[in-house]
């Protein structure tokens, strides 16, 4: 078993593999001059695939991250990874 199998993030390298065959299928798009409606509901269905490989890191990180700094009874460590969640959720939120 490779160390990608192992990974916490196994599913979601997956994931990302298939968006970025679909980057290289939506530049390919572009360079035979497809039809822009086409090519958006491509760029659309790119971003959603992104948006829930993005939801299922941060749940990774919440699930392993966040529950070991609590688990730690480390204060500066808790304090820290809480003020990262927050600042990645303004992020997602603009």
């Amino acid at each position: 078993m490779s160390d990608t199998e192992n990974s916490k993030f196994a599913n979601t390298i997956t994931r990302m593999r298939r968006v970025e065959g679909q980057a290289r299928g939506i530049v390919k798009m572009m360079e035979e001059d497809r039809y822009c409606v086409d090519i958006l509901q491509q760029i659309i269905a790119l971003e959603a695939a992104a948006r829930q490989a993005r939801i299922k890191v941060l749940d990774i990180h919440a699930r392993h991250c966040i529950e070991e700094a609590i688990a730690s009874d480390d204060k500066a460590d808790q304090s820290e990874k809480v003020a990262e969640l927050v600042a990645l959720v303004e992020k997602m939120a603009k």
